[in-house]
C-alpha cells in the first residue's frame, strides 16, 4: 500500500514560470510552451476569455468549485492547482491553470499521477470544464 501511494504523489507546480509539459505517457494534455500543436496526443488549447482578467480567474474558480469530485488545493492571482478524482476508483489527477493576462487566455495542464493511459479521460475534462468557463461567460 505504501508503495501505491508514493506513486500517486502530485508533480503539479510551474516550472520556470510556465505548466509543466506532458510525460512521454498518454495520460496528460496541456496547453502550455511544453506542448507542442504537433504533438495531438498531449496539446490541447487554452481557455480564452473576454472581459477583465479576475473575472475570469474568478469564473474558473467558480466552476471548478462546483465541479464533481474537485477540489481547489492552490490558487494565486495565475495559477490554480486542483486534484479531481475519477468516478469509480477515486485515483486522483491534477489539473493546473496558469493565467496569461495580456493575452486573455488561461493555459491548462491535466495530468493521472498514476498508470499510463486514461482513456481519454484527461481530455474530456478540460473539455467539459472549458464547456462550462465558456456557458458562465457574461453575455
Amino acid at each position: 500500500m505504501l508503495s501505491f501511494l508514493s506513486w500517486s504523489k502530485s508533480v503539479a507546480g510551474l516550472q520556470n514560470g510556465q505548466l509543466k509539459p506532458c510525460p512521454a505517457s498518454p495520460n496528460c494534455v496541456c496547453s502550455g510552451k511544453g506542448a507542442a500543436i504537433s504533438d495531438p496526443v498531449h496539446a490541447i488549447a487554452p481557455l480564452n476569455f473576454q472581459g477583465t482578467p479576475a473575472e475570469a480567474w474568478e469564473r474558473l474558480a467558480a466552476v471548478l468549485q462546483a465541479y464533481p469530485r474537485t477540489k481547489v488545493v492552490t490558487r494565486t492571482e495565475t495559477y490554480l492547482h486542483a486534484e479531481c478524482s475519477t468516478p469509480v476508483l477515486r485515483f486522483v489527477d491534477d489539473v493546473e491553470f496558469l493565467l496569461v493576462p495580456n493575452r486573455q487566455l488561461i493555459q491548462v495542464r491535466s495530468a493521472s499521477r498514476i498508470g499510463y493511459s486514461d482513456l481519454g479521460a484527461n481530455r474530456k475534462r478540460v473539455d467539459e470544464l472549458r464547456r462550462r468557463f465558456e456557458a458562465a461567460a457574461p453575455q
